[in-house]
Formats: C-alpha cells, sequence, structure tokens
C-alpha cells in the first residue's frame, strides 16, 4: 500500500538534568525539523505532575510552536476535557485557530490524567469524566458558533474553527467517535491490546457528521530510527527504562536502579508495563520504514501519528529526519 501520512506526538520530553528552558526549546525544533521533513503535524498532551513532560500548559505550548513554524499543523493529543469547562477550551482554541488559520487541531480525551493527589490539586474526581460526551457536544456548538448554551458564546471566534479529533485507547471512546462522526485517534502506543477491536468499533459504527463524510483513523506508534539498528536498540532501551520510572513515580515508587527496572520489566508483575510498548519501529530508517508500512497496512490507518522517544533531543531530531525521509507523502485530508 502507499505510504500513508506521518505525524508526531511530542511529550516535550524534559529529562531531570535539563532546564525547562532547554526542553522548550527542543520541542520547538523537533516541530520545525518535522515542517522540513513533510511530517503533516505535531501534537502536545496535556498532563500534569509528570516531572518528565513539559506539555502541562498544552495551548500556550501549541500556541508558541505554531508561531515558531510556517505549515505544519500543531494541536493537542490531547486536552483532557473533563479538567476544563468547555467554554474555555472553545476560547483557547478559537484564539490559536484566529492566529493561526487553517493550522490549529483539537484532540481531545475523557481521563482526567494523574494520581489521585493530582486530581485533587486539579479540583477534579474520577467521575469528572462521566459528563464527556454532553461536554463534547458543548463544546463543538460554541466553535461552530452554534451554542447549546443560551446566551453564552464563545470569543473570539475563528472563520475556520479548528479540527476536532477523538483520543481513545477504549472501545468507549471508538464508540463516542463513531456515533459522533468525528476523526479518532487510538492511543497504540501504550495502549496495544484494545486496538484492532476499536478500529473495528469505530468504523463499523461510524456516523458521517458536518466535519466528516467517512471514517478517518489515526494510530499512534513509537519510533527509534538511528543510523545503525545496534543504536537505536539502544536508545529504546534507554527510552523505555524512563518510561517505566514515570509511570511508577505516578504511584509513588522508586527511585529505581537501571538493573532494577530491566528486572521489573521482565518478571511477571511488570508486563503489563513492558506489554504497553509493544508497537515499536526501532533499526535503521530502511527497518523503520518496513515496519511502519507494515504496521499501516495491518491497521488500515488513514494516518500514523509517531513517538519519536528516544531520551537525547539530538537522537530524537535524527530519529524524525531518518523517518521522514522514508515515509513523507505530501497529501491528507
Amino acid at each position: 500500500m502507499p505510504d500513508v501520512p506521518i505525524s508526531i506526538l511530542d511529550l516535550a520530553w524534559h529529562p531531570p538534568e535539563t532546564s525547562a528552558e532547554e526542553s522548550l526549546r527542543d520541542t520547538v525544533e523537533m516541530a520545525r525539523a518535522a515542517e522540513r521533513s513533510g511530517y503533516h503535524r505535531v501534537w502536545y498532551a496535556e498532563h500534569h505532575n509528570v516531572a518528565t513532560v513539559a506539555s502541562s500548559a498544552t495551548s500556550v505550548v501549541i500556541g508558541h510552536v505554531a508561531a515558531n513554524t510556517s505549515t505544519i499543523r500543531v494541536g493537542s493529543g490531547g486536552i483532557l476535557l473533563p479538567n476544563h469547562a468547555p467554554l474555555v477550551i472553545a476560547e483557547q482554541f478559537g484564539t490559536l485557530a484566529a492566529l493561526y488559520p487553517g493550522r490549529i487541531d483539537l484532540g481531545i480525551g475523557r481521563a482526567v490524567g494523574g494520581n489521585d493527589a493530582t486530581r485533587a490539586a486539579l479540583r477534579r474526581t474520577e467521575a469528572a469524566g462521566e459528563s464527556f460526551p454532553r461536554d463534547i457536544e458543548e463544546l463543538r456548538g460554541y466553535l461552530t458558533g452554534h451554542s447549546l448554551v443560551p446566551g453564552v458564546q464563545a470569543v473570539p471566534r475563528a472563520a475556520q474553527p479548528p479540527s476536532i479529533y477523538l483520543l481513545g485507547s477504549s472501545l468507549f471512546g471508538a464508540q463516542l467517535a463513531a456515533r459522533l462522526g468525528l476523526p479518532y485517534a487510538f492511543a497504540a502506543h501504550f495502549a496495544p491490546a484494545p486496538m484492532h477491536d476499536a478500529l473495528t468499533t469505530y468504523r463499523e459504527g461510524f456516523r458521517p457528521s458536518d466535519q466528516l463524510a467517512e471514517p478517518y483513523a489515526i494510530v499512534s506508534v513509537n519510533v527509534f530510527a538511528a543510523d545503525d539498528t545496534g543504536a537505536a536498540q539502544g536508545q529504546r532501551t534507554v527510552g523505555y527504562r524512563a518510561r517505566a520510572r514515570d509511570l511508577l513515580a505516578l504511584d509513588g515508587r522508586g527511585p529505581f536502579t537501571d538493573a532494577e527496572i530491566d528486572a521489573l520489566l521482565t518478571a511477571p508483575e511488570g508486563a503489563a508495563l513492558a506489554g504497553m510498548n509493544h508497537y515499536t519501529a526501532v533499526g535503521t530508517a530502511a527497518e523503520v520504514r518496513d515496519y511502519l508500512r507494515d504496521f499501516a497496512a495491518t491497521t488500515r490507518a488513514d494516518e500514523l501519528m509517531l513517538l519519536h522517544s528516544a531520551l537525547d533531543a539530538a537522537d530524537r531530531l535524527r530519529s524524525v529526519r531518518l523517518t521522514g525521509a522514508e515515509m513523507v507523502v505530501r497529501s491528507s485530508p
């Protein structure tokens, strides 16, 4: 099959030895490299209380990256809508869409995110996600100028509203995206098990909407591309150790040595943690290309969302460029 469009989910990696200023400069450089390499879009995720992720103020990061690029689409992957009033998100993304016409995406998710202490600091509980379907409809109304709340409009409202994408890692998100007629982005980079069922559910249940006539599925996958296979495999080992540490730290566990992390990831009690990384393209540019082509064919993805997950900023940039040179196509819906 022909190559599908490729995009980037950038977690704005903020290693302990790097300042926030350096991390955000690296984020801009990655977006510029993606733009030069022909990637379709770059997204940033809302995470809170994660010491190694610098994209917590997601709309601020999006605005800064959009201001420092020219053509690439920039957006959220995603905004955790239960953490916000729909009106506030409509105002933020209406502003972004007015400042950068035709370039802003609004990917939204249902999770609140974080541990109990983080949710308490956000003044949220797990129950906050229960109104998610209704909140999406309210948000769409604000963005399109058809408010569902009498007497309330989102200002400013861009002439070309941001495109909405529903993010998910379960059948719930797939069903909701299908019912609402929205593009669906599945998080296979950390939730591989339900991927095929979720994509089938989305496609079979899809109802056309004003935004989308046919289903459009974006699927995420981890990538470590380097000049030789050994280097890429080494970057994967280091990167996945760091990811495991981050996830364990949310439960107050750690610190861990490299040997302890490696032992955990190969032990039965660490199987779920290790399994999160199941879908990973690793190797030379050609090896990554072959993996991604097979992955796209197997999933029937309309677009691939790549996480270039090497810890070192220079290695991530190299991975972006190597993969782009092999995979980029120039057209996308």
